[in-house]
């Protein structure tokens, strides 16, 4: 029989961001007289279902989500809590569907049927693997018809590099049922192909696409300001490139002088007329944004002509 002694609960507590389950106590030696003992010299703080903290204190986020893993275990966080900088509000947690347990407060139960193979059992706190996490999260905000929250979770989780659309794409070719797959493929086809942000690719869609723009490059490396930065879309043909900017307003002087900068080192140096185009350019007005864009194009080279889209007449009418 395993000894138990201070310095075993010390270092679950230290790996598990304080949070200790009396399983754990058990498994390392220790009696239900220990943890009793513990608690009444309150080195333990009781929290839910035979899982315990070690301070008094406010619980962190980490610490949320540790208790309650340790209380539905074996269990993994799910949904909207595995992903990076998971909200606040409720705790989603992934069980094996054969477990017939009551959620506790502000708790979300998901009774997944492939548990074993989804879940990162070795990650700290345990939860569901990024991809197949993401995957769920996009369809619940798919289903709800909410694509623009759906990219944009999408854009702001591959950007801290811990997966890539490729990946997720891979992950998604093994899931059998998914709502709104075919939505979800064309926007990690997109995101893959560099239209990173909603307004990317709205910009993408709305403007471009429907309209019958040419096909712009997207994230292309200019160093015409002497240090490295990324153009959103560049029409090489043509010489103009358009600057997507999705920021409600300039924080600074600094802000608006350096795009001035760039827009200025462009056509300085490659005679790239540089455009930019906000959030209500192509949410609020894309059919006339795609005009006025298709207009300069043409006195720049483009031979074509925008193409009317199924909201365009109002918007022709309002130009004209």
């Amino acid at each position: 029989m395993t000894r138990w002694h201070l310095g075993q609960l010390e270092a679950i507590t230290l790996a598990q961001d304080g949070v200790v389950a009396r399983r754990q106590v058990l498994a390392a030696g220790g009696t239900d007289f220990d943890v009793a003992r513990l608690v009444r010299r309150r080195e333990l703080i009781p929290l839910e279902r035979g899982v315990y903290v070690n301070h008094s204190g406010r619980l962190t986020q980490t610490q949320r989500h540790w208790a309650t893993v340790l209380a539905f275990w074996p269990a993994a966080l799910a949904h909207a809590s595995a992903l990076p900088d998971p909200p606040m509000t409720v705790v989603h947690v992934a069980i094996d569907p054969a477990r017939n347990l009551r959620p506790l407060p502000r708790v979300v139960l998901h009774r997944m049927p492939d548990f074993a193979q989804r879940a990162d059992l070795d990650r700290s706190p345990p939860a569901i693997r990024l991809e197949h996490a993401l995957i769920d999260v996009i369809s619940s905000e798919l289903r709800d018809e909410d694509v623009a929250a759906a990219f944009a979770v999408l854009a702001r989780v591959c950007a801290t590099r811990r997966t890539t659309p490729q990946r997720i794409l891979q992950t998604l070719s093994t899931r059998r049922r998914v709502a709104g797959r075919r939505t979800l493929e064309a926007m990690l086809t997109d995101l893959r192909d560099g239209a990173c942000s909603v307004l990317e690719r709205g910009y993408l869609h709305r403007v471009e696409r429907a309209h019958g723009l040419p096909r712009g490059e997207r994230q292309i490396r200019s160093t015409a300001t002497g240090r490295s930065t990324f153009q959103d879309v560049r029409y090489k043909r043509q010489g103009v490139v358009v600057e997507l900017d999705g920021r409600a307003f300039h924080q600074s002087p600094r802000d608006r002088d350096r795009d001035a900068l760039r827009d200025l080192a462009e056509l300085s140096r490659s005679d790239l007329v540089t455009i930019r185009v906000t959030y209500g350019l192509v949410f609020g007005g894309a059919c006339r944004t795609a005009l006025l864009i298709g207009g300069l194009l043409r006195r720049r080279g483009w031979t074509g002509r925008p193409r009317s889209c199924s909201a365009c007449r109002p918007a022709i009418a309002l130009t004209g």
